[in-house]
């Protein structure tokens, strides 16, 4: 049967009217949906009134958090769905133009040169200052065509369908004056029956051999097995869980659970990646709101990622690295299943754009970074027959899949069982905690494990922090930044706040900045480590035991284990031989610099339980 809807979007060219075709990952049909265009302000105004609903979301939305954006005002642009045709994979195929309109004039708006030195310097002047644990910085690979929107994308689509493999959503959007193709690998969130799922990617095998040199040296398979065993690759995979985990926390009133680690295929690349779940009856807008973007695509912590992208990137990001969201009617209300959009063309008056980035960590190469981004443009800029199309691809090359899945079954050994198993909740102690965010939203993880110990828990973000806390504990939250900063408003609220806790003599415990701020108040000399901690797992010993711990600090108090502090008279558990300091303790009063609720911490939980305990013994409860 021929499809009828597709075939007359065909025939329409330049005058086709609003569309969306559709393929989701393993399906053998895709969806080919027409409709009108709607644009609004904010997610919660997307019309759900009962029609199906598509909307892309720029990267400018990340207002609606608070975070940062450089604004070129793109709207939710909203495709409401009047008529619909599903259509067999081989049938679009054959229906789909055969021959891509090529893009001309292929240029890059930041060149490798460039963007080696963009890496060098996030790497210090970011990283290395305590801004964050990872960022991703976006470069724009551009041309032009003189072919119609609706026809390119269409035309692409067939060629990314015959062509690319592994992708989540293979999908071609037009709209007036804008249209969209793309192959993307990465789910952000879906809300489907009140199942949220998130599948943060990171970690990239470029299937390429650089030179002969390295086709002699090693095959595919070989130089897989030596990415998975990448501390890099394997550390940036764990910091965006944590980044997804805390938004999932945010969303599910019963936490997030891991599965995986498991392998992304594409023509090109290979990833890393895992599947994070949970239940929440929140609107799914609202889901979408709370979830404002993959740390994958901006870094960690994303209130801060969002401000470093907004002063290093040149330019907005109109729609990269926002979401395509679909909004589908169900006899409960709306699911809402939604990829970010990486690996995707834009088409704006016959300008062609893809734009790409890279994870920046501590470990990172800049000429690595920049061969990355070029990777990750290549099966797209293909596609445009912007580029050739390769003979062969090594993604087709035989490889010993029980070796590499063995591989990373392991990384789970050195991971929070917590955030892996299902999380029964301790009985209510009848204790109410209140957990000051400074600007990290580990938080919500921090909250959540709180929870999970029997804590009646509220959360507040610094500057609401109430001067008096009633609460029978406070509990001073990580935050990215310098502790030593006293003109940073956020820092001398948090010093401030914990002056007047401390002041009371009721129970607190400080995690992270809050732990350097609480050392510098008991007089401990603040300094920068030798080289950054950004999610690396340390076993440590605190207070008589030992503790595998997952660390994110650039800064950390010295001072001599077992010694006590000039002022507060606080017990120190350090690292005898650098002296840097991991815990603090006294009556009432408890810090740690490591992160417990984090999911490189498997012995987090034990840990938040005992240091816990310990301030709410009946000494520390002073009314």
């Amino acid at each position: 049967m021929t499809p009828s809807l597709l075939t007359s979007l065909l025939a329409a060219g330049a005058d086709a009217p609003p569309f969306a075709v559709i393929r989701r990952e393993r399906e053998p049909v895709l969806d080919v949906l027409v409709g009108e265009v709607v644009d609004v302000d904010l997610l919660a105004d997307i019309p759900l009134d009962g029609a199906e609903v598509l909307a892309l979301v720029p990267f400018r939305q990340v207002r609606e958090r608070g975070f940062d954006a450089l604004d070129d005002g793109a709207p939710v642009r909203c495709l409401v769905v009047r008529e619909r045709e599903t259509v067999p994979v081989p049938e679009a195929i054959e229906a789909l133009p055969r021959h891509p309109v090529v893009v001309d004039d292929l240029d890059v708006d930041v060149s490798d040169e460039a963007y080696a030195e963009l890496v060098r310097r996030v790497i210090d002047e970011e990283i290395g200052r305590g801004e964050g644990a990872n960022f991703v910085i976006r470069r724009e690979f551009a041309g032009s065509t003189d072919a119609a929107a609706p026809i390119a994308v269409l035309g692409w689509m067939r060629a990314l369908l015959e062509h690319e493999q592994g992708a989540f959503w293979t999908f071609a959007v037009h709209t007036p004056g804008l249209a969209a193709v793309g192959a993307t690998p990465e789910r952000h969130v879906s809300s489907i029956d009140g199942l949220v799922s998130m599948n943060p990617i990171s970690g990239t095998f470029r299937h390429d051999v650089l030179t002969e040199a390295d086709a002699a040296a090693a095959s595919v398979d070989d130089r897989l097995h030596a990415f998975l065993h990448d501390v890099k690759e394997r550390e940036e995979l764990v910091m965006v869980v944590d980044e997804e985990l805390k938004m999932m926390s945010a969303v599910c009133p019963d936490g997030g659970r891991i599965r995986g680690p498991y392998l992304k295929r594409m023509s090109r690349l290979t990833h890393t990646e895992y599947l994070l779940e949970g239940f929440s009856d929140l609107d799914p807008r609202e889901v979408l709101r709370r979830t404002m973007f993959a740390p994958t695509v901006t870094g960690s912590p994303m209130g801060n990622a969002c401000a470093v992208i907004a002063r290093r990137e040149s330019t907005p990001r109109g729609y990269y690295a926002g979401v395509f969201a679909r909004f589908t009617p169900t006899a409960r209300g709306y699911d809402v299943d939604a990829p970010i959009l990486i690996r995707t063309a834009y088409v704006r008056d016959g300008r062609v754009s893809v734009p790409v980035g890279a994870t920046l960590v501590r470990h990172s190469d800049p000429v690595g970074e920049v061969a990355e981004t070029r990777a990750k443009a290549a099966g797209m800029l293909t596609a445009l027959g912007a580029l050739p199309r390769a003979a062969t691809s090594a993604a087709s090359t035989p490889v010993d899949d029980a070796r590499h899945e063995s591989l990373l079954a392991a990384r789970n050994d050195h991971l929070a069982a917590f955030w892996r198993a299902p999380q029964q909740a301790h009985e209510r102690r009848g204790v109410s905690a209140l957990v000051i965010d400074a600007n990290d939203d580990f938080t919500t993880m921090l909250a959540h494990q709180l929870h999970h110990l029997g804590l009646d828990v509220r959360l507040v973000p610094w500057h609401e922090a109430p001067d008096a806390a009633s609460e029978d504990l406070v509990v001073f939250g990580p935050g990215p930044g310098d502790p030593r900063d006293g003109d940073d408003p956020r820092i001398a609220r948090m010093r401030g706040l914990l002056a007047a806790r401390l002041e009371t003599g009721r129970p607190l415990l400080a995690v992270c900045l809050s732990h350097q701020v609480l050392a510098d108040l008991a007089g401990l000399p603040l300094a920068p480590l030798p080289t950054p901690r950004q999610g690396v797992q340390i076993p440590v010993q605190v207070f008589g035991e030992t503790a595998a711990i997952g660390f994110y600090n650039t800064f950390s108090a010295i001072g001599p284990h077992a010694s006590i502090t000039p002022r507060l008279d606080l017990e120190v558990a350090s690292d005898p031989a650098t002296d840097v300091v991991h815990a603090l303790r006294g009556p009432g009063v408890a810090s740690v610099q490591g992160h417990l609720e984090s999911v490189t911490s498997p012995d987090g939980l034990a840990l938040l339980e005992r240091l816990v305990d310990g301030v709410l013994s009946p000494t520390a409860l002073v009314p």
